[in-house]
């Protein structure tokens, strides 16, 4: 932005001449107020084109020697350019930006005077603060408030600020984030942005399928002739730019960058890379640059776990969830996708790496939340999902799944106390059925986890009294609960799902054992 034009503090005038403008409101607003002023500098519209009109021919002759879409990047870095020229759609930028995430009790967004704006003269409110880096506590926080704030314009809201870097993140007196600059934004489409997430997801869970389709979607490649060899090269990219560890929270994205560079470069593969993905990289790494200033061991992804996930699974400031995360979610969380069977071995990593980010919530691994409330945060997560509308489209196989599981554990004991009476005792008739075992050992892995989520340490947990303490506290928030009012009506919706999935459950496991023991009396199967 310095390059462009120049910012001058200074302070609106009152008076006839301001109120001939503004109107007598508005210039009892923004009289006596001191505010940022930001003019063009001269000629620039003419070296920008120059400047464009060699990045594009460069790019033209590049593209005869090696892949990748250069042409389509410069023009998109030239639409980013030129929009910054305009100071009308800067001002139109920040008050968008100032509606979604002004109200942010942590983040600053200046306000813009649209009626004083001209194309190239800006007028906005001065914000006070110091540009980074911050040492120390002070720096840690202001980058955990950038990096929410920037997942949640990729997740919820698609209006990115695509360049985060230094000179334009402040720290206010207040400890607060001012965000300024918005002459380089982009609106990601909520398609592309769920797409991007089911692509990552795709490649770390060797998921062909899943990845392959969201290559195609999101333009990475044309056709699925290629994706034998693409999809092992893509994976490998990720592993290297996590340095070897192939750890989803140690990806730096300033080596997948250069990673994905080498793989568009081959001519050979139909690959490139979709400019608003190359947007999106350069910003996370400007602010994956400006966090490792501030602390060396400081992980971006490993610092994004927690709201990442709280959008995913409950995602907030939306009336009915997204479609392209519903259809996310039911791809990653059924079998195949078709809403009939629970996916648990998915549904098991996602709790999991839930309880991961909770407790790896400050990535400088400096944790002052206590063990207990820290796992009930999961347990919580997990409810809400599968009690929201979010989770609406998990409630018809979960049941049939449960009440599957239930007959099963049932059957087994019955047929355990048949062998061990000698035949004396036997079943009711419906009872000792089929037992899906596989079934049964993924739900026991997914209730295993609920579980770790709810322990102790190994010491504290032999002698019990740290997880009694747990328990009872625990039991001492539902008996609040139960007699604070304004907490029922909170719950309310949570425990009515509950019961009626529980109602459900019961009723299935009523029909799978009366329509057993009908079959059996009927001889259409072997009654056992």
């Amino acid at each position: 932005s310095a390059s462009v034009g120049q910012v001058y503090k200074a302070r609106l005038r009152r008076g006839p001449a301001l109120e001939a403008i503004l109107g007598k409101t508005e210039a009892a607003k923004w009289g006596g107020k001191t505010v940022a002023i930001k003019i063009q500098r001269p000629d620039v519209a003419a070296s920008a084109a120059l400047d464009m009109y060699l990045i594009r021919r460069t790019a033209m002759w590049l593209s005869k020697f090696r892949g990748g879409d250069l042409v389509s990047i410069a023009d998109t870095f030239g639409m980013q350019l030129f929009g910054e020229l305009d100071y009308i759609r800067e001002a139109k930028n920040c008050e968008r930006f100032r509606e979604l995430y002004g109200g942010w009790e942590d983040v600053v967004v200046p306000q813009a005077c649209t009626s004083l704006t001209r194309k190239k003269v800006l007028i906005m409110e001065w914000v006070e603060g110091t540009k980074g880096p911050w040492m120390g506590s002070d720096g840690i926080e202001m980058v955990r408030i950038g990096l929410r704030c920037s997942t949640d314009q990729l997740l919820r809201t698609g209006l990115f600020h695509a360049d985060p870097h230094r000179g334009n993140l402040l720290r206010t007196p207040k400890g607060h984030l001012a965000v300024i600059d918005y002459g380089m934004m982009a609106d990601i489409p909520e398609s592309d942005r769920y797409g991007l997430i089911g692509l990552v997801l795709g490649l770390k869970n060797k998921d062909i399928a899943l990845a392959t389709e969201n290559l195609l979607s999101l333009g990475f490649l044309e056709d699925t002739t290629q994706v034998e060899i693409l999809v092992p090269r893509l994976r490998k990219a990720i592993k290297n730019s996590t340095g070897g560890t192939n750890k989803a929270s140690d990806v730096s994205f300033s080596k997948l960058q250069m990673e994905l560079d080498d793989i568009s470069r081959d001519n050979l593969l139909k690959f490139k890379i979709p400019p608003y993905i190359t947007i999106i990289i350069r910003s996370l790494t400007i602010l994956e640059g400006f966090a490792l200033s501030v602390d060396p061991n400081f992980r971006l992804i490993r610092g994004a776990y927690p709201y990442i996930l709280k959008q995913l699974l409950s995602p907030e400031g939306l009336e009915q969830t997204p479609k392209a995360l519903e259809k996310l979610l039911v791809r990653l969380l059924t079998v195949n996708g078709e809403k009939k069977e629970v996916e648990w071995g998915r549904l098991r990593q996602l709790l999991q790496l839930a309880e991961t980010a909770s407790k790896s919530y400050d990535p400088s691994k400096d944790n002052d939340d206590d063990k207990g409330s820290v796992s009930r945060k999961t347990v919580d997560l997990f409810l809400k999902f599968m009690t929201s509308k979010t989770g609406l489209f998990m409630k018809e196989p979960l049941v049939h799944e449960l009440a599957e599981a239930i007959d099963g554990m049932a059957s087994i004991g019955e047929s355990n106390l048949l062998r061990m009476s000698r035949g004396i005792i036997r079943p009711l008739p419906g009872g000792n059925g089929p037992v899906n075992k596989k079934r049964m050992v993924e739900i026991r892995a997914v209730i295993e986890v609920l579980q770790s989520a709810l322990s102790v340490d190994d010491d504290a947990d032999k002698n019990g009294n740290d997880r009694l303490e747990l328990f009872r506290g625990l039991a001492q928030e539902l008996l609040l609960i139960l007699n604070d009012p304004s907490q029922r009506e909170l719950v309310k919706p949570i425990l009515e799902e509950v019961t009626s999935v529980t109602q459900m459950v019961a009723v299935e496991v009523l029909e799978i054992r009366s329509s057993r023991a009908i079959r059996g009396v009927l001889g259409l199967v072997e009654a056992r």
